[in-house]
């Protein structure tokens, strides 16, 4: 929990030097560092249009990062999920150790868990399929990413439902 307050630290850290406002809000009581997660209080920040950016997880044990984003997504009623990793998409075994690996632009929840892939945990993403928040899979590594995918390019994979 403690390492996704010092990355949130870091990204607010960045945001500001580009001007733009963020909030770093936090699931366990933190307050010489961020505000304390606050439901009402995030939805406000959003609505000034500052970045809300969440760390801690959900402060309890046995639930993951992962499943903490994709709570606080629906809680602030997201249209998507960006989960940054080390490669850009999801794979059908690891890219890093089997240069054979074949990479899947496009799955839904259901194929996703059934194939028990690994990028992210069988409750996120089963909390996501509840629902319909698609999740994006990109490299977080390359620094133009983020942007690219908001402007509907790069490399990535989604998780979303099957049309």
């Amino acid at each position: 929990m403690l390492g996704t307050v010092i990355n949130s630290l870091a990204l607010q850290s960045n945001l500001k030097k580009i001007g733009v406002e963020s909030r770093v809000m936090t699931a366990i009581s933190i307050n010489r560092v961020a505000e304390p997660y606050i439901k009402n209080k995030a939805s406000n920040h959003l609505e000034k249009n500052r970045v809300v950016i969440f760390a801690s997880g959900t402060g309890n044990p046995f639930f993951s990062t992962d499943t903490a984003a994709v709570l606080r997504a629906s809680e602030m009623k997201s249209d998507v999920i960006l989960k940054g990793t080390k490669v850009d998409g999801i794979y059908d075994k690891d890219p890093i150790n089997n240069k054979d690996a074949k990479k899947i632009s496009e799955i839904s929840y259901s194929d996703y868990l059934n194939k028990e892939i690994k990028v992210m945990d069988a409750t996120a993403i089963s909390l996501a399929k509840d629902r319909s928040l698609p999740i994006i899979i990109f490299s977080i590594l390359k620094s133009s990413n983020i942007i690219d995918i908001v402007e509907g390019k790069g490399s990535y994979s989604i998780i979303k439902e099957n049309k």
